[in-house]
Parts: structure tokens; sequence; C-alpha cells
């Protein structure tokens, strides 16, 4: 108890120490929480893992990110419909930045605020201290049976349908769709889900990569290892995005008929749909914006 009341005391004087600009958005991060209904057992956790309280604590750098370095717009948001849904984006980096604004905007700019379920790839797992961030941050590992049982929870389900596919495309291949998995249509049929198409503009000029480690990432387990414009170079350091400006698009939902068994080429003709509407939404964020920076 003692140390428990001298982690509190602790955190309190930490937060004395912010700007008021952080203090006022962490107030916003706490009443936002406080919004979203959650089934936590006594030890402060959902059945998957999420933990409210440890978001309170360490949200706060990925909101101040949010809202001063990429100064992200949201345009569409409110057509995020209540109750269990699947959002579907784009997916690009080299490091998920862009996973992480999405979650952001659905927490602050949603109505009502939302937790994003993120379905991440197989590898994060296996990363000491990140799994344990992922999953009490509510994202869980992209299986079709987490992300079933999620739907069937009524949560919003992120899903980048391009994975590492996506993630590490090279900075002439920016804003080029890749090839879409096809489980995420398979689960809303099966599950009558609207699908909200999600197209971020800005995390594809983030860390400009130039070349990928494909051999090295497949010896440590993880996806190709990037070679950006200033990683390996710079270090550590080389790990910072640029200071680019998120513009993140939320189209219409989408509502398919069909059933979750049906052919590959009835699936692949529904999922074309949803990544035209992207690619579409795409094009006009980018012809909206009058420079990477702004």
């Amino acid at each position: 108890m003692a140390t428990s009341n001298s982690l509190t005391a602790l955190a309190d004087f930490a937060g004395a120490l912010l700007p008021l600009s952080a203090r006022d958005l962490q107030t916003q991060i706490d009443e936002r929480l406080a919004q979203v209904p959650n089934e936590i057992n006594p030890y402060g956790f959902d059945a998957y893992g999420m933990c409210p309280d440890w978001m309170r604590q360490v949200l706060l750098p990925a909101a101040l990110l949010y809202r001063y370095y990429f100064r992200v717009e949201t345009f569409g948001i409110e057509r995020l419909p209540r109750g269990r849904v699947l959002v579907i984006s784009n997916h690009a980096g080299q490091l998920p930045f862009d996973g992480a604004m999405l979650g952001m905007a659905l927490l602050l700019e949603a109505t009502p605020p939302r937790i994003a379920r993120s379905m991440g790839e197989y590898w994060i797992a296996r990363l000491p201290w990140v799994s344990v961030a992922a999953a009490r941050s509510g994202a869980l590992i992209g299986t079709p049976q987490n992300c079933s049982h999620m739907l069937e929870n009524e949560e919003c389900v992120v899903a980048f349908p391009e994975g590492v596919r996506g993630m590490n495309k090279l900075f002439s291949q920016r804003y080029q769709l890749q090839r879409f998995g096809n489980g995420f249509m398979r689960l809303a049929l099966g599950h009558d889900t609207p699908i909200v198409p999600v197209a971020i503009v800005g995390s594809e000029e983030q860390q400009p990569g130039i070349a990928n480690l494909a051999s090295l990432g497949r010896a440590l387990g993880m996806p190709p290892i990037p070679i950006t414009l200033t990683f390996p170079w710079l270090g550590p350091l080389g790990l910072l995005p640029l200071p680019v400006k998120y513009r993140i698009y939320f189209g219409e939902p989408m509502y398919f008929e069909g059933e979750e068994s049906d052919e590959d080429a009835i699936i692949e003709g529904k999922v074309d749909e949803v990544k035209d509407q992207i690619t579409r939404m795409l094009e006009r964020g980018r012809n909206e914006r009058k420079s990477v920076f702004r």
C-alpha cells in the first residue's frame, strides 16, 4: 500500500510539472476514457488484457504527438456508427505511428469515444515490453478468433489489410495500396458488421524508405528491416518520424451482403470496393493538402 501511495504521489507531482496545455490534454484523455464502457475485473483489466488505468498513465505522449507534432485533422469521423464496427485503413511509414494516431482520433474525436481494438501482427507478441503495452492498450494479435470475439462484444476493431506489405513500402511506392487480405471481409459478413474505410494521408512520407533488409528481418523473426533517409545513419534518433501533417478521412459505413464462406472471387470483389474507396479518399487528401508538412 505504501508503494502504491508513493507512486500515486510521484505521478501527481510529475503532472503538476506539465505545461498547462499538456495537463488539459491529460484531463481530456481521462474524461474520454471514463466514457468508454468496459467490463473491468477487480485487478483493473478487461477480458483481453486492456487496462484503462494504465492507459491513463501512458497515453499522453501519443496525444501530444497527435495534437502538436503530427497536427492531426480528422474528416468525417462523425460517420463512425455505434456498436461493433470494422475500421479498415491504409498502412505505411515503417513504424506504426499511423495506427497510434488513428487510435487517438477514435478516443479524442469520436462521439462516443472508442477504444481502437487494433489487430496486430503475430511478431508483436514476441517483443519484450511492446507486447505488454499493446495488450494493455486494447490491441490483440490479429487472428480471426480474436477479431470475432471483439465484434461479438460490440467493439471497434481496427485492421490494416496491407499488413507489413504496406508498412514497409519504399518511398517510391507511397500511396500505392498493396494487396489487401480477405479476412476482414469474411469477418464482416460473418458478424453482420459495417466497414468504415479510412484513408491516412501523411504517414506515407513520415519515414521515407529507400531499401528493406528482408533477410535480416527473417533472421530476427520480424518484417524486413527498413533503411530510411535517417535510419540507421542517425542511430535511435533515426527512428523519429518527420513532422508531417496527418489528415485522417473516415468514409461512409459500407454494408455488405453474402456469406462468410463465399468463394474467394466473390470476397475479393467486395474487398476491392473497400480498397477503391480508400484510394479515392487518399487522392482527395493529397489534393487538399498544401504540402507534406501543412
